[in-house]
């Protein structure tokens, strides 16, 4: 059986495991990848993904790190999920100068467990959005800013 003090912790661990204390995370149910490359004309990258609200992954590209790829793990029984895209992009313009362009927009996925997301930029690097190449229609994008990415100033 049990010695009173090893019965006292399992005691104390079934009731932070029972209220929520313990084991507070989400089951995970699935995962998606989100591959981000540097443009040719790009000359750095910082961008943030946030998934349902929570800042999933961050990119950081630049001469030396042209690509690179994310697995997000997604919640169990949850089918939808709201994303934004968030950052800044420098670019070389056609003429030679560089502009840093900050970047967001949001969006729905659909279903996405198991599909691979191309974040791509359009509008001259002001719009960004994920996109699966293989299958169009499990990502909605909704061109502006995503709220995720606005910063409170004071």
């Amino acid at each position: 059986m049990f010695s009173r003090a090893s019965y006292s912790v399992y005691v104390f661990s079934a009731i932070l495991v029972s209220s929520g204390i313990l084991g507070a995370t989400p089951a995970l149910a699935g995962q998606f990848v989100v591959v981000d490359e540097k443009a040719p004309q790009e000359i750095s990258e910082v961008s943030r993904l946030y998934v349902d609200g929570e800042l999933v992954a961050t990119f950081v590209l630049n001469g030396d790190t042209t690509r690179k790829v994310e697995t997000i793990p997604t919640q169990a029984g949850r089918v939808e999920h709201t994303y934004a895209l968030c950052g800044e992009i420098t670019i070389r313009a056609p003429e030679g100068r560089t502009e840093t362009h900050n970047v967001s927009s949001a969006g729905v996925l659909h279903n996405p467990d198991g599909h691979i997301f191309q974040a791509l930029g359009t509008a001259n690097f002001t719009d960004f959005y994920l996109i699966d190449p293989e299958n169009p229609d499990v990502a909605q994008h909704h061109p502006g800013h995503g709220d995720a990415c606005i910063v409170a100033t004071s």
